[in-house]
């Protein structure tokens, strides 16, 4: 899929259409989005700053779909863990960054080559406009390469007899 398309589809979801949430960007090699959260009167908490929900949701598929994009289809990727410090009132539009290197799909790659299961955390900091870090999120990846086909016989079978 296009990352074009990922986005346009991401913007009309519910989730995020109705909470604010709006992807600006996701790079046509799947290794940075970026995402705000927009102040509306339906997404303010009772003291008028943005739901410390909507400040995670905001964050919460991003390292999961660039990682699983930029890796490919021999692999699971699924989200393990997420946790989230709330340093400030979030006011005003707040964005995240995300930026996934090539050096850390090459970890993920040696790191699952045999097999075994890579759980690795990210790091994002949301931001408000004056550049202020409203709040940090850390969620934990779950990699896996999956298992290879067997080349199988007419019969179904691996070739063994």
């Amino acid at each position: 899929m296009k990352a074009s398309v990922l986005r346009r589809g991401l913007n009309l979801w519910p989730p995020f259409l109705f909470s604010g949430i709006h992807v600006a960007t996701i790079t046509d090699d799947y290794r940075h989005a970026h995402v705000e959260l927009r102040m509306r009167p339906w997404n303010r908490n009772y003291v008028g700053t943005h739901f410390g929900g909507s400040l995670f949701a905001m964050t919460d598929p991003f390292w999961m779909l660039l990682t699983m994009k930029s890796l490919g289809g021999e692999y699971w990727v699924w989200d393990k863990a997420g946790e989230i410090e709330f340093v400030k009132p979030g006011r005003g539009t707040v964005h995240a960054d995300f930026r996934l290197g090539e050096d850390v799909l090459d970890e993920l790659r040696a790191a699952t080559a045999g097999g075994e299961k890579a759980l690795r955390w990210f790091d994002t900091d949301v931001i408000d406009a004056s550049g202020e870090v409203v709040a940090r999120v850390r969620k934990q990846l779950y990699v896996r390469r999956k298992p290879a086909h067997r080349e199988t016989d007419g019969n179904g079978k691996n070739g063994q007899n």
